[in-house]
């Protein structure tokens, strides 16, 4: 199975980065053929970052990364090109499209940005729990996407499947790293806020209305260094917002060890119809 690190390797080529979109992280079941699947929307969105830092050589942290999945690509090669929309001293914007061919899969807008002296307020809750005092939890293989192969989640409440949440605030906590144990960084945060699933799943019963990324926006709070998780131990915290007419919205956080603030997500999916 391909390394998270091999799959965010990114190679020239022209004007464009290259990187080899693994069958393992596909986000078909692992029960079925990952070929049915298309890759991991959280890769796609690493991916771009990675790209947009490495192809136009900028050293600030990213602050925001929104990424629209315009078609599904092929568990292929694909070319990431990056462009650099106006860049700054303290602050640079560019833009990322990748695709296969003719074929664009993703388009990207990437913030980058360094600190400097101002106010601060950060009003986030503190953790529940230390990440190896929560449970371990496997996700069932029949509708746990490949990627989440390359994720330990821990549950400090249990994973709320299916219908736990019916009538509560749909709401999930969990602790995720990713398996290789390496010390979170930018690209594997990015990964991590789209590895779990749907928040909704913990609202409805069995079996799962499944869904697809369209869109998502991910703020980075603060820079993230080797010493930030050593372990690449982050806690996340989603929230569903609206869930209706074939579309779900969800919100969703993360925390370090200490709780401090690391990142906000939202994300769109599309609700693929049921066939009666």
């Amino acid at each position: 199975m391909t390394t998270l690190s091999e799959a965010l390797t990114l190679t020239p080529a022209g004007d464009a980065w290259r990187a080899r979109l693994d069958t393992s992280f596909s986000n078909a079941p692992q029960a079925v053929d990952p070929l049915k699947g298309a890759p991991f929307g959280g890769l796609m969105a690493a991916l771009a970052g990675e790209a947009a830092r490495k192809g136009l050589g900028i050293a600030t942290p990213i602050r925001s990364l929104t990424i629209q999945y315009l078609a599904a690509a092929r568990l292929e090669e694909i070319d990431f090109a990056p462009t650099l929309l106006r860049g700054g001293r303290n602050v640079a914007y560019a833009s990322v499209a990748a695709g296969q061919g003719d074929r664009q899969a993703i388009q990207a807008l990437v913030t980058f940005g360094r600190d400097v002296a101002g106010p601060g307020l950060r009003p986030m809750p503190p953790v529940p729990c230390a990440p190896l005092e929560a449970e371990l939890a496997p996700l069932d293989p029949g509708f746990a996407p490949g990627f989440t192969r390359h994720i330990e989640h821990r549950f400090p409440k249990g994973p709320g499947l299916f219908g736990l949440n019916a009538g509560g605030v749909v709401e999930l906590g969990c602790w995720m790293r990713c398996v290789d144990g390496l010390p979170l960084d930018e690209a594997r945060l990015l990964f991590l806020l789209d590895g779990l699933y749907p928040t909704y799943f913990t609202a409805f019963p069995a079996p799962p209305a499944i869904s697809a990324s369209v869109d998502l926006r991910a703020d980075l709070l603060a820079e993230i260094t080797p010493e930030t998780s050593p372990e690449g131990w982050a806690y996340f915290h989603f929230v569903s917002r609206d869930v209706g007419g074939g579309w779900a919205v969800e919100d969703g956080t993360a925390q370090g060890l200490d709780g401090a603030p690391l990142a906000l997500v939202r994300q769109r999916r599309r609700i693929m119809p049921t066939r009666g």
